[in-house]
């Protein structure tokens, strides 16, 4: 509104000053039409709301002016939301890596190295006292092969969820029969000084464990077979529908595959596709789904293989 008044001042003064001269000029010179309308166009109320150049300048510089000033702050958002993705990948890779560093959150005391524990360590270097024997052992209820009563025995969470795995296998079509349970420090203590005298010590340490360093001393490890391969207990139980059954659907019940193949130089045994271990269901899904042995979910890098 300012500017507007200054322009109407202006353009009168330009008028009186352009009266004045006309009069000087006297009455035989008319005043010329161009410098008359000139004036008026412009000083007029109709051609300012019409037209106001300063108007129109201060307004395209205000609006300048504003779209400068948010640019700045979208592009500040912009990389804000960016530097916020990227904390957020971040704390992503973070938590993935903390995933692959935390499988589990057991102790190594009370978890990994008590031999009560259902995920206890029984291998070649961590092994279990000639006097542990589990206090929960039953005969399990599931088809068995030898008549030993020992050996047809399972911690009673181990023997319940063997059973529940037979069941489903049978609704299947998959008829699975357990050979070997629980041995004792002694049962296998003499089994394996049989097998060295069979095979030699060198072979059978690739297939049998000494004494205390046996996963059968748990009470939570059952060797399965089935008539497919006259319930002996063979690599080609792996190509049997039963092997088959059993490997990919054992973790649903808390078991693993304790010696998977290609993994000797971590678990110290060859391939044993009929060994499979209690360790729960969480624990045998996890292990399952990554691919691990017992030795890498449980200890991770600080387990060395052999």
């Amino acid at each position: 509104m300012r500017n507007k008044f200054i322009i109407r001042a202006l353009v009168l003064v330009l008028a009186i000053m352009l009266s004045l001269t006309a009069c000087s000029r006297g009455t035989d010179n008319p005043p010329n039409q161009d410098e008359t309308e000139n004036p008026v166009d412009i000083g007029s109320e109709k051609g300012n709301e019409q037209e106001d150049p300063i108007d129109e300048e201060d307004l395209n510089k205000d609006d300048e002016i504003t779209e400068d000033e948010q640019e700045d702050p979208l592009e500040d958002d912009i990389d804000n939301e960016d530097d916020i993705d990227n904390e957020d990948d971040i704390d992503n890779e973070d938590d993935i890596d903390n995933e692959d560093d935390n499988l589990h959150d057991l102790d190594l005391e009370e978890d990994i190295f008590n031999p009560a524990s259902l995920t206890v360590l029984a291998n070649k270097e961590y092994s279990l006292g000639s006097d542990y024997t589990p206090e929960d052992l039953v005969t399990v209820q599931v088809p068995t092969v030898l008549e030993n009563p020992e050996v047809k025995q399972l911690r009673k969470v181990a023997a319940d969820a063997l059973k529940e795995m037979f069941e489903a296998a049978k609704e299947e079509g998959i008829i699975l029969h357990a050979r070997s349970g629980y041995r004792s420090y002694r049962t296998q203590e003499q089994l394996f000084k049989n097998n060295v005298a069979k095979h030699g010590e060198e072979a059978a340490n690739k297939f049998s464990a000494r004494a205390g360093q046996s996963e059968h001393q748990t009470g939570l490890a059952m060797d399965i077979t089935s008539e497919s391969v006259n319930l002996k207990l063979t690599e080609s139980f792996e190509d049997t529908k039963e092997g088959k059954w059993a490997a990919e659907n054992a973790h649903r019940f808390g078991f693993i595959l304790r010696y998977p193949k290609d993994k000797t130089h971590i678990t110290g045994y060859i391939y044993e596709p009929w060994h499979f271990r209690y360790v729960g269901v969480e624990h045998a899904t996890k292990i399952y789904e990554l691919g691990l042995t017992l030795e890498e979910y449980l200890l991770g890098d600080i387990y060395a293989g052999y």
